[in-house]
């Protein structure tokens, strides 16, 4: 949940996604394999490259993302033939684990321009289809969806309060709302009911450890 510098924000599509295909490489995501996701070897080079102020989060498989995908495929009832909205889908992964779990549809929303350059080329690896929405959906109703996920989006103070009364009218109106995190210091655990917990591989320069312990909650 950041604004991209205006170099990256006046970037055509073809450069954006140029420059995801040079700074990534395909591969298997740890926890899920069945998912392919162009991933980067080293978070600091490649955030220098950004020019901004947070990590290109489009570029990993984080480990709340991890677990919450692996727990659709594992429970693909949860989606199967539903409408699915991803918040702050970043690299997709959750949404095309949504996909490949069998959602009549799926959108991955993100504000980052470079995110939804990295999803749709995700997607394409995958053979799934996933649209992107772009801008702060924080207001909508997540357009109606059946289920909302979200993916490590507890990781600051300021991004939690924002995303919770979006989380909160998603549950409330009867959606299916699921959240993926690692124990995050924002997470209000009292708002949520733990549905499964996983031991993620993590890449060792983002969380300076191998594995993280990560939780699936429904709100």
């Amino acid at each position: 949940m950041f604004t991209l510098p205006l170099s990256f924000s006046v970037m055509s599509a073809p450069t954006l996604t140029d420059f995801v295909l040079a700074n990534t490489t395909l591969a298997p995501v740890p926890l899920v394999p069945e998912v392919l996701l162009h991933s980067a070897a080293e978070a600091m080079d490649l955030w220098e490259l950004t020019h901004h102020d947070q990590p290109p989060f489009w570029a990993f498989p984080w480990a709340g993302g991890q677990a919450l995908a692996r727990h659709l495929l594992d429970n693909s009832g949860l989606v199967r033939d539903k409408k699915v909205f991803d918040l702050a889908s970043g690299s997709g992964l959750v949404a095309i684990a949504a996909a490949l779990a069998g959602a009549d549809s799926v959108t991955a929303n993100d504000i980052d321009p470079l995110a939804l350059a990295a999803v749709e080329l995700n997607a394409v690896a995958n053979v799934v289809t996933v649209s992107t929405l772009g801008g702060d959906q924080l207001d909508s109703d997540a357009h109606g969806a059946d289920v909302v996920l979200a993916g490590d989006v507890f990781y600051d103070a300021e991004i939690t309060a924002l995303v919770l009364p979006f989380l909160a009218r998603a549950a409330a109106r009867g959606a299916l709302v699921l959240l993926g995190d690692p124990d995050r210091a924002h997470l209000p655990h009292d708002r949520f009911t733990a549905q499964a917990r996983y031991e993620v591989p993590v890449p060792l320069t983002l969380e300076s450890t191998e594995t993280r312990s990560a939780t699936v909650w429904r709100a």
